[in-house]
């Protein structure tokens, strides 16, 4: 594979990753607020410690699996499980094999947090790590595309003309198919573009399309390309999430503005800090079986990553509590006989009628989903 011909995409391999490594050691500063803000602004002991142990393993790293192992998988997400969780724990990455690659199609909730969670969990069941997708937004200045990239991030550039766009679709799509079936080396993918927040996992079609589009010419089905990219769906829920009233807040302006909401400036980078930092309570990862079998259309494909997405997501206290009361229904009185489910209400008290509602049913949604995936519903 020619990964010269991906060089404004890919993750940093070679001398520019030596390059980003410098960067960042340049600006240690950044670094330093990076990790106040994963151990608390006013620890400042914590801070010098960790801070320290950054700098002595980033120094020593020569390529972006060794960085993730190292630094991301290694130092940010035990720490962050550590002070903002009660339980982390997962399921299915037993079905994975180590010489294959994979298309990790996952539900989107955190920004940073859903695929650091899956690497963790590769890493935790001894198997490779994966390359991350993330849109250009999320891309404030050089450190932050520094550390995306040399954490095995991919830039999906999205603030293109049409000619642009289809030419940045068609490069997107030969890399993740080159990378996975050449490479065997997977990558982690949202299954539709931004977080669900309303709590309603879909798979967007196009993306699936997107996944064909630099193939069509090369004698291959669309069935037999989805069988070589070996998708995997990734289910992953959190009990408590940091950005469920901002999430709220968000939509509701949007349907106020007839479907328009023009984001400010920092919103993304508080997000991503409300969700490092604030209490999430227990979380789950789910790993799907990959997805084999003929199909015809991106469509078919979508769906059967939802259902996998949908049956694997771990249902909390907080939506089957969201759930009862959204619905005036006791369908799951005995599982919450110890939730205090007065609490969970007063965290949103503050919050108007319509905002207040939004959140509920962003936690009663996955048991809806569920439900109909059943035929409860």
């Amino acid at each position: 594979m020619d990964f010269s011909a991906y060089n404004n995409i890919a993750p940093y391999r070679g001398k520019d990753f030596e390059e980003a490594i410098q960067r960042v050691l340049d600006k240690r500063e950044y670094l330093g607020a990076f990790v106040s803000i994963l151990v608390g602004n006013n620890d400042f002991n914590a801070i010098y410690k960790y801070l320290g142990i950054i700098l002595d393993n980033i120094s020593s790293v020569h390529s972006y699996p060794e960085f993730q192992k190292r630094i991301t998988a290694g130092i940010f997400v035990p720490t962050i499980i550590g002070r903002t969780m009660q339980a982390f724990s997962d399921s299915g990455a037993d079905v994975l094999e180590e010489d294959k690659g994979y298309l990790f199609l996952s539900n989107h909730r955190d920004i940073i947090l859903d695929c650091a969670l899956l690497d963790y969990t590769l890493l935790n069941n001894s198997k490779p790590l994966c390359e991350m997708a993330f849109g250009d937004n999320l891309i404030s200045n050089q450190f932050v595309e520094d550390l995306f990239r040399l954490n095995g991030g991919i830039i999906v550039r999205r603030a293109l003309g049409m000619r642009e766009k289809y030419l940045s679709t068609i490069e997107l799509s030969s890399y993740f198919v080159d990378v996975i079936t050449e490479e065997k080396t997977s990558v982690w993918l949202a299954q539709r573009s931004g977080r669900a927040k309303d709590g309603i996992d879909l798979t967007q079609p196009s993306i699936i399309k997107m996944l064909y589009l630099s193939q069509k010419g090369k004698g291959i089905t669309f069935s037999e390309l989805i069988n070589r990219m070996n998708i995997v769906p990734i289910s992953i829920s959190y009990e408590y999430d940091p950005n469920d009233i901002n999430k709220g807040r968000e939509e509701v302006l949007r349907e106020h503005h007839n479907g328009e909401y023009e984001k400010k400036k920092y919103e993304d980078l508080i997000s991503m800090t409300k969700g490092m930092k604030d209490w999430k309570g227990r979380v789950h990862l789910a790993v799907g079986k990959p997805i084999q079998g003929e199909f015809s259309t991106p469509e078919e494909v979508a769906r059967e990553v939802d259902r996998q997405i949908h049956l694997n997501y771990r249902l909390w206290d907080t939506n089957m509590f969201a759930y009862d009361y959204m619905e005036k229904s006791d369908r799951f009185a005995d599982e919450l006989s110890d939730f205090d489910g007065e609490a969970f209400l007063s965290r949103l008290s503050h919050l108007s009628p319509d905002v207040r509602d939004f959140v509920l049913n962003s936690y009663a949604n996955p048991v809806r989903s569920r439900l109909m995936e059943e035929g409860e519903a």
